[in-house]
Parts: C-alpha cells; structure tokens; sequence
C-alpha cells in the first residue's frame, strides 16, 4: 500500500525481503571472514556476486543506472578503503594492505525486493582510532534502529544517529542518507543521519527503511572523485559506514537483514 509516499508492506513482501535480508547477510559475512592482507577489492566482489547469483537472486548495485552526468556502477559490492566513505568501485588494483579499513556495501533483489546492507572491517590490526571509529559508527547504526518504532517520527531516527555520533567525537555525513526500500532500492523516504527529533514522517507499522550512518573521524563534508561516484572525505580523514534493512514494527523494529 502506498499513501503519499509511504509504501506499507504486506506480509508476502516482508518475506520476500526478509529472505533478500538473508541472502545480503550471507555475503557480508563471507566478505568479513575473507577480508585481509594482500586481497582484492575485485576477489571480494567478485565472491558476493556469486553467493548472490547461487542463491537465486540478483545484486542491486551491478548495473546501478548512475544517470546522466556518471556511467553504470560496475559492480556488485561498493568497496571503500579508509577515506572513502561510500560507493568505492572494487578493482584488481586495489590490494588490500595490513592496518586498512575496508568498507563494503551490498545489495540483492529476491523476486523483485530488495535488500540492503553495509559493515566496515579492519584490515588486520588496526589504529585504536580506527577501531573506535568502527565502534561509533555500528553503535550509531543500533541508536537509529532503536528510534525507528511505529509512532515515533523519522527526525527521531536522524537525531539518534546524529547525538550518538557527536557525543562521541565523530562527525555524521549530511549529504548521502538512508532510504525506504522495497521494490526499489531507493523507495520513497529519505532518512537522514542528523536532524531534530519530533519532525518528519510518522512511521508507520509495515514500513521498511535502511539506515545508514557515515561517520568520519574528522569534518563531515565530502567530495567525489574523477570516476563519478566515489565519494571520500573531504578532509582526507578516515570514514566507517555501517547499514541495515530493517521492518518497522509496533515496538522494536524487525533487522531484516541480521547476520
């Protein structure tokens, strides 16, 4: 159902993105165990669309209509190394490299839904400052899932992520947000990762949304890179991106794509 660009989901396609949720956790958590020293942003790729493909659906990114100004994005898994805050294009050049963090972005289209998810890994060991900007950043991610209850409101959801990043010392990205999805990637709403809490849309039981905080470590600002959709912290700093699909529920709101 669709009310003013609202999309409440029925049962039959909560399930359908439930297991489109599965299929992306299933990828995410091979790239986890895979992700060291001396691999490919490519090899890891290249894995996430074959879990993809083997367990009947189809990655969302491949393909990704960029639209006029930009070509295609070229592959299934956005992978983003250290200032690189979203949209990084995997590439057999890029060789991961001991004390890295690499971010990596996915998503899958079960008969016709879609599911959306992101983590950011160490590469090896890692700075303390790195790990804590991991730490943040995931945290933020469960403070903005916390907020998203029928009733509640989305600034409330913005202002969850936004609080939780900023008390920690960290600085939130303004200009990329989280989204409704269903089936289409990017359905409807816009949920932004700062704002005042009490505005915006009145979630609704049924909705589904990904969230998506950007963390940096220090200026939120960005900028894009020559190949038209890398984007990298404008300050050259180092950026985490953590992301869930998730079903909007009465009281706590479903993780569809829990790993």
């Amino acid at each position: 159902m669709n009310t003013a660009g609202i999309v409440i989901k029925s049962e039959r396609e909560i399930a359908l993105m439930r297991r489109a949720g599965q299929i992306v956790a299933k990828v995410l958590e091979a790239i986890r165990e895979r992700v060291r020293p001396g691999i490919t942003t490519s090899e890891l790729d290249e894995l996430a669309e074959r879990i993809i493909r083997a367990e009947g659906a189809i990655p969302s990114f491949k393909g990704y209509d960029g639209g006029s100004d930009r070509p295609p994005f070229p592959a299934t898994i956005c992978a983003s190394v250290d200032n690189e805050v979203v949209h990084g294009i995997p590439s057999r050049q890029r060789v991961l490299e001991e004390g890295q963090i690499l971010s990596v972005d996915v998503g899958a289209i079960y008969q016709g839904y879609h599911g959306d998810a992101a983590i950011t890994v160490p590469v090896g060991k890692v700075s303390d400052l790195a790990q804590r900007l991991l730490e943040v950043t995931e945290g933020a991610l469960y403070a903005g899932i916390t907020a998203a209850r029928a009733g509640n409101r989305l600034g409330d959801i913005s202002h969850a992520i936004q609080s939780y990043v900023e008390s920690r010392g960290f600085s939130v990205v303004r200009e990329y947000t989280g989204h409704g999805i269903g089936r289409e990637m990017h359905e409807g709403l816009q949920v932004l990762n700062f704002g005042e809490p009490g505005r915006g849309v009145r979630l609704r039981a049924g909705m589904t949304l990904a969230l998506e905080p950007m963390v940096n470590v220090g200026d939120w600002r960005t900028k894009v890179l020559p190949d038209g959709w890398t984007v990298v912290t404008y300050d050259g700093s180092l950026s985490a991106h953590f992301e869930h699909t998730i079903l909007v529920r009465d009281g706590e709101a479903e993780i569809l794509t829990r790993f």
